[in-house]
C-alpha cells in the first residue's frame, strides 16, 4: 500500500507520463456545451472514457442524453459494443448526472505495468468518442 503522499505523486506522474506519450489537445471540457464534457478517468481497478452530462435542469440533461439513445447502433459502431449509458448516473460525490463510457478493468493508476495499456486504451477510445461527436454534432446540439 502506498502513503497518501505517495499515491499522489504517482498519479501525478501517471498523469504526466500519458500526456508527454500522447500529446495531443482533446476536445474535453471545449464541447461549446455548457456540463457537457469529455473525461478519462483511471484508479486502483479501472479505468474509464466517458462523456458526462452535468446539466442541473434535468430536462435538459435528459434531452442531450435522448440524442445518444437515439444514435446508439452508430455509437456502438464507433466505440465498441462495451459502451455503457445511464440517464441517471450516480458520481462518487452523489451527484446525478447522465453519462455514456466505456471501461478497461485489471488496470491500475498505482501499477506502472499497466500505464501503457491503458494510454492505448485511453487514445483509441477517446478519439472513437471525439469522432462520433464531430460528426453528429450538430444533431446533438439542436436542442
Amino acid at each position: 500500500m502506498f502513503s497518501k503522499q505517495e499515491a499522489q505523486q504517482l498519479k501525478k506522474d501517471f498523469w504526466t507520463a500519458f500526456g508527454k506519450s500522447f500529446p495531443r489537445k482533446w476536445i474535453l471540457y471545449n464541447t461549446k456545451i455548457r456540463d457537457f464534457s469529455f473525461k478519462f478517468s483511471a484508479d486502483s481497478r479501472k479505468a474509464e472514457v466517458s462523456i458526462d452530462i452535468e446539466m442541473k435542469d434535468v430536462l435538459f440533461r435528459n434531452a442531450y442524453f435522448e440524442k445518444f439513445q437515439s444514435l446508439e447502433n452508430f455509437l456502438k459502431d464507433e466505440i465498441g459494443e462495451d459502451v455503457q449509458m445511464d440517464e441517471y448516473f450516480v458520481t462518487e460525490t452523489g451527484k446525478i448526472i447522465a453519462r455514456i463510457w466505456v471501461r478497461k478493468d485489471h488496470v491500475s493508476v498505482f501499477d506502472k505495468n499497466t500505464w501503457q495499456e491503458i494510454f492505448e486504451f485511453f487514445v483509441a477510445r477517446m478519439d472513437a468518442f471525439e469522432r462520433f461527436f464531430l460528426e453528429y454534432e450538430d444533431f446533438i446540439r439542436d436542442i
